[in-house]
């Protein structure tokens, strides 16, 4: 594993290069040039002419988005971890040059996005082609994904810490098993080595001295940052995702979308460019201490306008450098607020734009040791490390209080999975009751008397419960063989009594769209081996019963069904490949 993780660490470093190389490539051909071109730079009614340079770019992605449906286009770290963590781990090699070119053509041309997310999926891709080679199992292709994720954000920010945090938190879903680790340590270590001896031991952006004016005065002012930043990142997560699906919903040709997208981002850019891009230049000028603090507060919504249009539509890219930007912004006019008014007790606004950078990071993303590690080696100052554990771990609090979600997890909670609890919940998560149940069921009138149920109960198979139904045909609860042992011997009272005077009413009822996760639960909970499943619970006619071994009967099917696609998928990759 050690050989197999260098080798990972080194190739994603290599990957940076080209990724980066083409990115600027692309910048220059469409950008630059078609800005001296087009004379944007002088002016006046020119200015209008800027929205032709992102759209150009999101033109030149149609080709790729149709040789390449569902590839190309989006916000695609989510279908990423679900490949990694729910799926087979399975990525073709053509994902990597998919990448590289599309998110080069959507923020080489201006449009809004981070560059971060893409390189961890290219690494991870180059994880998993090393793991097909050597056809390793699930877990281990796991591991190999995670390492390739670990050296591209080492590599791409000089921050091999903050590297191999981001694969275990993000990527991992937490998981720091000295197996995986010792595997993400060195390929974050062997990426950085490549991209420093190419590039030097240059950060993505510089950041100036840090320090601490008076501890006593600042430190609750950071915390007051912090929810602040957390509110903030609950604000764009959710923010983003409605922007996301009102683009899914507007009635255009899907390829047009970006288009319209990109228009929009240009049009934004005509008043505030500073939003085009990944924003470094001028998360720069805010760690510098840009003292507009109007002009910050206002990038904090149109950064984070602009990310969710063009990802929203269907531009290429991810998210983790426009949360960079809007921590900068948003610490930065919190910073030359209070530096305005403690002058004397209080760092320059680019302070509070260094520690906010890490504090937002860590809130939208719900990592905080990946924030907290990503500032301390990018400045190299211990001073720093106080605020932002802080920041980072109070924002992250408040956002997760405010909101479940990480900016990574809203779709998995949309189909009701929960991702963190690992890929056998999710599984069962992902099957409905529906796909399980035993239609063939019997039920009894309430008006039926004992020694009709007790007919029934003779002649059932494997069956201990049964729903009972009035007048309507609507359930009203249900009678097992426990409830009529107390007049069981009895003649006169078998006759005598109803089955509605002794069945259990108040009972649990399971509706077809509920996961078989949140059944076995109930099972588990209540101690009981049937649930009566009803069309809904405000109109609850009978459709089935759920039993305990059909939950596990449901769920191996479902398990051997994916095992095989798996496998044959792994065969066929490989097959392809050599």
């Amino acid at each position: 594993m050690i050989m197999i993780a260098a080798f990972i660490g080194i190739m994603s470093g290599l990957a940076i290069i080209v990724f980066r190389e083409a990115v600027d490539l692309v910048h220059e051909i469409i950008f630059v040039w078609g800005y001296e071109a087009l004379h944007i730079a002088q002016g006046g009614w020119r200015r209008i002419l800027l929205p032709l340079l992102p759209m150009a770019g999101v033109i030149l992605l149609i080709p790729l988005s149709l040789a390449f449906p569902g590839k190309v286009n989006g916000y695609g770290f989510t279908g990423f971890l679900r490949r990694v963590n729910l799926e087979n781990g399975v990525i073709r090699a053509r994902n990597i040059f998919i990448k590289v070119i599309a998110t080069a053509l959507t923020i080489g041309s201006g449009n809004s996005a981070g560059v971060e997310g893409p390189i961890a999926q290219i690494g991870g891709a180059l994880g998993s082609q090393v793991g097909q080679r050597f056809r390793v199992s699930g877990k281990r292709m796991k591991v190999y994904i995670a390492a390739g994720c670990a050296g591209g954000i080492a590599g791409i920010f000089n921050a091999p810490l903050a590297g191999m945090f981001f694969a275990s938190e993000i990527v991992l879903l937490g998981t720091y098993e000295i197996s995986s680790f010792s595997a993400l340590v060195i390929a974050s270590a062997l990426s950085t080595v490549v991209t420093r001896a190419y590039y030097g031991a240059i950060p993505a952006f510089p950041i100036p001295d840090y320090t601490i004016v008076n501890a006593l005065v600042e430190l609750p002012l950071y915390t007051v940052l912090a929810v602040i930043v957390g509110v903030t990142a609950v604000l764009h997560i959710r923010f983003f995702y409605a922007v996301r699906d009102w683009f899914r919903r507007l009635p255009l040709h899907p390829q047009v979308k970006p288009i319209v997208g990109a228009l929009l981002v240009g049009s934004i850019s005509i008043f505030f460019p500073q939003v085009m891009g990944n924003g470094y230049d001028y998360i720069a000028k805010a760690l510098a201490g840009d003292t507009l603090v109007w002009r910050m507060m206002v990038l904090v919504f149109l950064k984070s306008l602009a990310t969710s249009i063009t990802l929203g539509s269907g531009g290429a890219g991810g998210v983790f450098a426009p949360s960079l930007f809007i921590g900068a912004v948003l610490g930065g006019a919190y910073g030359g607020i209070v530096h305005h008014f403690f002058p004397e007790y209080t760092a320059t606004a680019g302070a509070y734009a260094t520690v906010g950078i890490g504090a937002f990071l860590a809130a939208s993303t719900h990592a905080p040791l990946t924030a907290i590690f990503l500032l301390f080696e990018m400045t190299g100052n211990y001073l720093i490390i106080i605020p932002v554990m802080l920041t980072a771990v109070l924002g992250t609090m408040t956002a997760s209080w405010l909101y479940d979600d990480s900016i990574d997890t809203v779709d998995f909670t949309r189909e009701g999975i929960n991702i963190h609890e690992g890929r056998e919940v999710a599984i069962m998560q992902s099957i409905k009751v529906g796909k399980a149940i035993t239609e063939d069921v019997d039920f009894i009138s309430e008006n039926a008397n004992i020694n009709h149920l007790l007919e029934l109960f003779r002649f059932a198979r494997n069956s201990f419960y049964f729903p009972v139904i009035n007048h309507k045909g609507l359930m009203v609860g249900v009678v097992s063989m426990q409830d009529v042992k107390a007049i069981l011997h009895s003649e006169e009272e078998r006759v005598c009594h109803l089955v509605g005077s002794i069945c259990t009413r108040d009972v649990i009822m399971l509706t077809p769209d509920t996961n078989l996760y949140e059944a076995m639960k109930l099972f588990d909970i209540k101690g009981i081996d049937e649930i009566p499943v009803v069309e809904s619970i405000e109109e609850p006619w009978v459709l089935g019963m759920l039993k305990r071994q059909d939950v596990i009967a449901a769920y191996n099917h479902e398990m051997l069904k994916r095992g095989i696609n798996e496998r044959a998928e792994t065969i066929r990759m490989i097959c392809s490949a050599s």
